[in-house]
């Protein structure tokens, strides 16, 4: 049972249900959930996908994650490198086979994503910004892959967006608050290169571009009132909250919880979408 857990934690549950709600999502502001076993099946894809990359970035962040997040299961000794590189593979695999039961293009994302995510555990993370780019781009394509699903990728392009920015000025966050670790393994992220205030400075002009955007489907019509009201109250004065916050206190603890408050308020920009549409 202590292992179970330990597999669970090293996939991030939070993270692999909004990867799944995001898939979800992104077929139904397209108007259908049609053919419903197909959205289904991009759901697990993604899910599976998710949880594989989050596995084989505590693979490869082991030495960083003995400094910054000792309590993580590979660091404190619940599980082994080799169990969780293995445990990462039949998790891609697994993802990248229920892509393509969906159709081709989900295949090819499904198949892509898994690519980019592998590589930016294993190299694109420690560049200057390509990394934040690229999981930041797999996680807006989460939108996009429920469309694709029901033929209608178009109508998945502003929560793309939206996921884009977001998950962007979140990974600058994350990458302030490990700057000790990564310094210690010679990681040189954006935060390292350029120094915290900058990096700051780049996260709040994310949000502040992100906030903004946030009003745009509204004015345009494309939303209803129910999306504006729970975007403003849940999302924007939440993103507004948290940048304040992290300028009064950029300590790498903090910037955690500040890191973890942005995460669960991902699932309030979902339940604006949803209302919206």
């Amino acid at each position: 049972m202590t292992k179970l857990l330990a597999y669970l934690a090293v996939i991030r549950p939070i993270n692999v249900v909004i990867g799944f709600l995001s898939i979800f999502m992104g077929a139904f502001i397209t108007g259908t959930i049609q053919p419903i076993e197909k959205v289904l099946l991009a759901c697990l894809s993604g899910a599976l996908i998710q949880g594989a990359a989050n596995a084989i970035n505590d693979y490869f962040d082991l030495e960083i994650d003995l400094i910054n997040k000792p309590h993580r299961p590979l660091p404190a000794g619940k599980v082994s490198r080799q169990e969780i590189f293995a445990f990462s593979m039949v998790l891609f695999m697994a993802g990248i086979i229920c892509g393509g039961f969906v159709n081709t293009g989900a295949l090819v994302i499904a198949a892509l994503s898994s690519a980019l995510l592998y590589l930016y555990s294993a190299r694109l993370k420690a560049s200057v910004l390509y990394g934040n780019l690229a999981v930041s781009l797999v996680t807006g394509m989460a939108f996009i892959y429920g469309g694709v699903a029901v033929d209608r990728f178009q109508q998945a392009l502003i929560p793309a967006g939206f996921s884009f920015l977001f998950h962007f000025g979140r990974e600058i966050i994350k990458d302030i608050q490990d700057v000790e670790g990564d310094e210690a393994n010679r990681i040189v992220t954006f935060a390292i290169r350029f120094g915290k205030r900058i990096s700051m400075q780049l996260t709040t002009a994310i949000y502040t571009v992100l906030i903004i955007a946030t009003f745009l489907p509204y004015f345009y019509g494309i939303y209803g009132p129910a999306y504006f009201l729970v975007v403003v109250i849940g999302v924007d004065l939440v993103i507004l909250a948290c940048l304040i916050s992290m300028w009064r206190a950029p300590v790498p603890a903090h910037l955690g919880k500040i890191s973890t408050i942005l995460k669960a308020d991902m699932l309030v920009g979902l339940l604006a979408i949803y209302l919206g549409t």
